[in-house]
């Protein structure tokens, strides 16, 4: 966790002047956020590293996870809206035998329970029924606004907070390393399982929320200890580099980031397309069709890719046509 200094996480204060840094190109950047910085904290580092204040990220970690944060720097910024909605993969530690506030290691223990007498196959029965199309309340402490306010905020000031129940898929939920540990907790010394879990989820699903889940499932109380996002759609942990990486970039260097073309292709089905329906997107106007080998779902977008290669626009069906729902190389 980085040290604290007199300006938070970012780094500390320097009152040598700075040159900016030329601006980068427009793209992403798959970061490897850090333990204890919130998303806006890496979008603010992101800026300077990235000579731009056009910097937007898909997808909030919470400060106790680390992992993929995929940001989007320039005309970038404008795709970010439909990555958000991509499937993710985590790791995680869930402790059973303990509960708190927060559903994870920051918050007060809210009850505390040995669960040493838990076997690994009570532990993967409880983990299947949690597996599939689910309904989910999601986690107290999330950024779902109640009355205007976050319920984070609300839970940190004390209230009490109920939000309903929504449909989640989790694709996978599998039982790794499981192992008993002695721990205190508040008043309490009792013996947990710490289980390591993979998890494969669709947007809006809470991996904190999965782990209350388990705990109650198996009546021991359970919070989340370690969190690490692995993957965003097809932007993977192994293309994701590190802030401190990052500003090892010379002075005068612009950072390198995935061109606009091939972060599309990591996630987005792609249509290859002529000039002469290039030249018609840019102008907003619909094209035939795509096969309906590549999808035939109207609610699944697609990024049309020019004859240079270029990124042209994002597509989805509608009245047997493919319509640009986001034109990124306008005439």
């Amino acid at each position: 966790m980085p040290q604290a200094t007199a300006r938070g996480p970012r780094g500390p204060r320097d009152d040598a002047p700075r040159r900016r840094r030329p601006t980068a190109a427009d793209g992403f950047v798959v970061v490897d956020k850090p333990a204890g910085w919130t998303s806006h904290d890496v979008v603010a580092r992101m800026r300077g590293l990235a000579g731009t204040r056009k910097v937007g990220h898909a997808g909030t970690l919470d400060p106790m996870a680390t992992g993929v944060l995929v940001v989007g720097i320039g005309r970038a910024t404008r795709l970010l809206t439909y990555v958000v909605g991509a499937d993710k993969e985590y790791t995680a530690t869930v402790r059973l035998g303990v509960a708190t506030t927060t559903e994870d290691a920051e918050g007060e223990v809210t009850s505390a329970h040995d669960a040493a007498h838990l076997t690994r196959e009570q532990v993967e029965a409880a983990a299947r029924t949690l597996t599939g199309d689910i309904l989910q309340v999601p986690s107290a402490v999330s950024a779902i606004k109640v009355d205007g306010e976050r319920a984070y905020v609300r839970v940190r000031a004390g209230e009490q907070v109920e939000l309903a129940a929504r449909p989640v898929t989790v694709s996978e939920l599998t039982v790794g390393e499981v192992r008993a540990v002695d721990v205190q907790a508040g008043e309490h010394r009792v013996r947990v399982l710490d289980v390591d879990v993979r998890t494969v989820v669709s947007s809006g699903t809470y991996v904190r929320a999965l782990a209350r889940d388990l705990g109650a499932a198996l009546g021991v109380g359970a919070h989340l200890t370690a969190l690490r996002r692995t993957r965003v759609g097809g932007y993977l942990l192994e293309h994701a580099r590190t802030l401190d990486e990052l500003a090892l970039v010379p002075d005068g260097v612009p950072i390198d980031v995935m061109p606009l073309a091939d972060a599309a292709r990591a996630t987005f089905p792609v249509h290859e397309i002529d000039e002469a329906q290039e030249r018609a997107l840019g102008y907003g106007q619909a094209i035939a069709a795509y096969p309906a080998s590549l999808t035939a779902d109207p609610e699944v977008t697609v990024a049309a890719i020019g004859p240079t290669g270029r990124l042209v626009a994002l597509l989805r069906l509608h009245d047997g046509k493919a319509r640009p729902v986001l034109v990124l190389a306008a005439q």
